[in-house]
């Protein structure tokens, strides 16, 4: 009988315990409405940076950005892009001398549109050679999927994720 007892009692703790613990780790991850919230937030506030993961080019494999510092950076004013560029290059290049998907200009129909399972950001930039269209696909936990398009050059995305520019 005392063993039956003690068997009851450390199992009694046991669960209690292990249902504090996960109480514990659900208090402090974030819900997906707050993670939709915050996302939304910044999309809206158009002041955003993009950091580069991985660069997919659309003939070749996929390269490793990680800790290489590429980004786009996003205001209402200007958008700043320090992204590297693999991939087909139609004019406008001199061999040994290319700059990477390099440039900077005031955004144009910069548009944030709801989309199933996140968010899609549009916007156009007139470099000083070429015209820039960037698509962005934004889950609600801020991972992303971006696309450039350019007249010069051939199609390239990026995987990354999108954080506060402040």
């Amino acid at each position: 009988m005392k063993k039956r007892i003690f068997l009851f009692i450390a199992l009694f703790c046991f669960t209690l315990s292990s249902l504090n613990a996960q109480n514990k780790t659900t208090k402090t991850q974030p819900t997906a409405e707050t993670e939709q919230t915050q996302t939304e937030i910044l999309l809206n506030s158009k002041n955003f940076e993009f950091i580069a993961n991985t660069a997919i080019p659309l003939s070749g494999p996929t390269k490793n950005l990680v800790g290489s510092n590429y980004s786009i950076t996003f205001t209402p004013e200007m958008v700043t892009s320090n992204m590297p560029f693999y991939g087909r290059a139609y004019s406008g290049m001199i061999m040994g001398r290319d700059k990477g998907m390099r440039f900077k200009g005031k955004p144009e129909d910069f548009i944030i549109t709801s989309a199933k399972n996140g968010y899609n950001v549009t916007t156009t930039i007139k470099g000083e050679t070429d015209i820039y269209v960037i698509s962005i696909s934004v889950g609600y936990s801020s991972f992303a999927t971006l696309s450039i398009s350019s007249n010069d050059r051939g199609t390239i995305s990026y995987q990354g994720e999108i954080v506060n520019n402040e």
